[in-house]
Formats: C-alpha cells, sequence, structure tokens
C-alpha cells in the first residue's frame, strides 16, 4: 500500500534488526507490528522513543489487538496510532496526510477572493480594482511590432530592386569599339529569373503567415486580458458585499458589548452572606476548597482563563496547531495554582455549507454564493475522524505526559459532543440567505472548549 504512493519502503524482519537498522538510517515515518519474534513492538517503541538519536521518528502501530487499553499503552510509550490488520487504503493516506508525507489537496486550492485588513477603526482596506493597463500594453506591442516587420519588408524590397537596376545600366553602358568587326548587338535585358522569383514569392507568403499568426495572438490575448479583467470586477464586487456584511456585524457587535457594559454596570453588587436561615450553597465544580487551592481562595480554573474555547478552522484536527499551545499554557497555570481534578478538553464540529464532490473533496463555499446552491451542508471531514486521528502527536503525548509530571493530580480527558455550550444559532433559511451567512455560525460552533472541575 505505501509503495503505490510512490513512497520507498525498507523492511526490518525483528524489531532489534530494525534497531540496528536505525544506528546508520533515518526514515520519515515507522510502520510497527506488533508480534514479532524476540522483542514485540510495544518494547520496540519504548526503545526507539529512550534514544534521543530516534526519538522524534512517528510510530504507527498496526496489530491485530483491540480495545482502548492497547490503545493507550501505544500511546503512553510513544507510538502516534493504532491501525487495523485489515487496514483500507483510505486508512493508510489518511495516515500519510497526517504524517505530511502526502501533500493535501486543500494546499492546492486557490481562493476565491483576496483577503482585506481590518484596522483598529474598522475600516476595511479595498482590493485595488482592476485597470485596462494589461489591454493598452498588448496593444503598443502589437502595433511595434507590426510598424518593424513593414519596415524590414520594405527595406528587402528596395534593396532587391536597386541591385537589379544596378546590373541593367552596368549592361547598357558598355562601350563599343571604334574599328573593328561590326560590333555585337548589345544583349537584351535579363530578365528575373524563375528561381528568384520564388523566392520573392516564398518570402512575401512568410511574412504574411508571420504577421497573420501575430494578430491572432494578439486576439487570443485581448480575449484573454478581457476575461481577466471581468472575473477581477466580479472579484471585487464580491469583496465590496464581503466588506459591507463585515462592517455590518462589527456594528453589531459593538452593539453588543455597549449594552453588556450597561447592563453590568446597572446591576446590583452580589453579596457574598447568605440571608439568616437560609441554605450554605454547595461548592460548585472548579471552586477553591479549603485546602485545595491558592490562599487568597480565588478558583484555580478561573485563575488559568477557564472556561475557554478557541475555534478551529475547518479542515483543521481538532486538537492540533494552536490548540497544543492552549492546552500547555492551561496545563502550566493549573500545576502552578496546585490544581486536583480533571481537565475537560471538548471538541465540537460546526454544519458547514460546502461546495466540491466527494472525490476532489469539499471546501467552504463562496460567501456570496445562495445557501440552496451548496453541494452538501455537513462537516465531512469531522465525520471521518476516528477518536484517535482527533488528536496530534504532539497533542496526545501532552496528555500522556501530564498524569506523571502531576503525580496523578491533574487528568486531562479529550472528548467530542455534537451540542456545545453556549452554541451559535444558525440563520433561519430563506432566498436572501448566503453561505457567508450560513458558515459564519458554523464557524462558531468549531471548536475546542477547556473546563475543568476540582476534587477535594
Amino acid at each position: 500500500m505505501l509503495e503505490k504512493y510512490d513512497i520507498e519502503v525498507d523492511m526490518a524482519e525483528s524489531a532489534e534488526q530494525a534497531i540496528e537498522y536505525l544506528k546508520h538510517d533515518r526514515p520519515d515515518a515507522i510502520f510497527m507490528d506488533h508480534l514479532m519474534p524476540g522483542m514485540d513492538g510495544l518494547q520496540a517503541v519504548q526503545a526507539i522513543k529512550g534514544n534521543p538519536q530516534t526519538a522524534t521518528i512517528p510510530i504507527m502501530m498496526y496489530t491485530s489487538q483491540e480495545g482502548e487499553l492497547y490503545v493507550g499503552q501505544a500511546r503512553a510509550l510513544g507510538a502516534m496510532g493504532v491501525l487495523p490488520k485489515q487496514v483500507r487504503p483510505v486508512d493508510v493516506s489518511k495516515v500519510l496526510y497526517e504524517l505530511h508525507l502526502l501533500p493535501d489537496r486543500r494546499d492546492f486550492a486557490e481562493p476565491a477572493l483576496v483577503p482585506v485588513e481590518v484596522g483598529a477603526s474598522g475600516s476595511v482596506e479595498r482590493a485595488p480594482t482592476a485597470s485596462a493597463q494589461p489591454a493598452a500594453d498588448a496593444g503598443r506591442r502589437i502595433e511595434a511590432a507590426i510598424k518593424q516587420l513593414s519596415v524590414d519588408l520594405r527595406r528587402f524590397i528596395v534593396a532587391s530592386l536597386d541591385s537589379m537596376a544596378a546590373r541593367l545600366e552596368a549592361d547598357l553602358l558598355r562601350p563599343v569599339p571604334s574599328s573593328g568587326p561590326a560590333p555585337e548587338p548589345p544583349p537584351a535585358p535579363r530578365s528575373l529569373g524563375p528561381a528568384l522569383l520564388l523566392a520573392l514569392g516564398v518570402i512575401g507568403a512568410c511574412l504574411l503567415a508571420g504577421l497573420c499568426a501575430l494578430l491572432w495572438l494578439t486576439r487570443a490575448d485581448l480575449g484573454k486580458t478581457r476575461d481577466e479583467i471581468s472575473a477581477l470586477r466580479s472579484a471585487n464586487a464580491n469583496l465590496q458585499q464581503a466588506s459591507d456584511r463585515m462592517s455590518a456585524t462589527l456594528h453589531d457587535l459593538a452593539a453588543a458589548v455597549a449594552a453588556s457594559n450597561a447592563a453590568r454596570e446597572s446591576a446590583p453588587a452580589a453579596s457574598g452572606v447568605a440571608p439568616a436561615g437560609a441554605p450554605a450553597a454547595a461548592p460548585s465544580a472548579g471552586t477553591s476548597l479549603p485546602g485545595a487551592g491558592p490562599a487568597d481562595g480565588a478558583s484555580p480554573a478561573a485563575a488559568a482563563g477557564l472556561p475557554r474555547s478557541e475555534l478551529v478552522p475547518y479542515g483543521e484536527l481538532p486538537f492540533d496547531r494552536s490548540r497544543v499551545d492552549v492546552l500547555r499554557d492551561v496545563l502550566s497555570k493549573l500545576e502552578a495554582q496546585g490544581f486536583h481534578g480533571v481537565l475537560k478538553v471538548t471538541s465540537s464540529a460546526g454544519i458547514f455549507c460546502l461546495t466540491g464532490n466527494a472525490a476532489d473533496g469539499y471546501a467552504p463555499a463562496a460567501p456570496a454564493l445562495p445557501a440552496s446552491k451548496c453541494d452538501l451542508v455537513g462537516n465531512p471531514f469531522d465525520d471521518s475522524l476516528s477518536a484517535q486521528q482527533r488528536q496530534s502527536l504532539a497533542f496526545a503525548n501532552l496528555i500522556a505526559g501530564v498524569r506523571q509530571r502531576s503525580s496523578g493530580a491533574i487528568t486531562v480527558i479529550a472528548e467530542n459532543t455534537t451540542s456545545p455550550s453556549g452554541a451559535a444559532p444558525y440563520p433561519p433559511h430563506s432566498d436572501s440567505l448566503t453561505a457567508g451567512d450560513w458558515n459564519r455560525a458554523a464557524a462558531a460552533n468549531n471548536r475546542v472548549e477547556y473546563s475543568a472541575q476540582a476534587t477535594q
């Protein structure tokens, strides 16, 4: 299966032979069986990850073993994931994409619009409008080429006629002797030979054909230039519409922030003393308990900025890239606060308006496209991911190491849900609904949430 992707594959019959091979070779990835003669797969993974020279090579296990226990053991030792023995080609391609051994088709898709920069004042910088400068430059080049061809043709004809006239004049003015036999009659003027006439005809035909070809190419270039100008004008129109919608969104956001600040200032301050006879409230999740939090009584989860959420662009693994940095920052703050409990990391998928097909893949539709023209409404990228594939190797290693580093005080649970807390509502369907309006809500729901629950 790997060789079908033009990948060079080296084989090792045992774990000992593989470790000997790694002393002088550095492969891009290792696919490790579990049951082998001598050292088994888990022991081999532990030996490879324990060597600083080979620890950074990603390892993918494949075995007939099933169950989360084996997967957890493999990941804890440093394996990237586990593939079943009856692996499908599509599973191999997904692993190769994740290992960056194959180019991602989404990387070749050119954006339909040019990004715009939003300044601090909310103004939008306009993209430069299309101009007719390319067409004017092409016209000037064509005119100069035609003039040059005309000058060269005229010089050739004049030079040929001058040469013929000089030969005729020399023959006619030849001196006649004064005595002797009767002079021979002067030779008749030589006419142009058929070879010279044929050469002149061929040269003229070639010049005419070149001129016609140049005119045809120029006409094609002008047509292509007109098409590019039309496409730029259409893109400018779409940019203008996107700019207007962005300005409206910024205006609504500013109004909402102002209303929230006004409501907060007008609300009465919450009292920290319960009325006489009222039952004592139970401590909520994440609240500091006596002896379990900082000395000042502040919640460790609140000090770590929890709960919080991070948006995930469409087509990215939920637990990867910037989410790894966020998790590392949250864990360091919780450890500094002496937190004991569970950190829950939850991913949710947005439902996007997409264009494309199953063979070439799907991508978010252009913002100006009517929502009724979407080829698919859903999230096929997230649906195709298994629980193991949602995590990058760095994310899985970070989760596996935090419990050992905190001596069991902090446990990280990564899960997936279809209904995120505080989900953004999708707009109602109507004839004026666009893909941009719909995908704005989908992007807000495509996110990862972090929350903590303390234990006594």
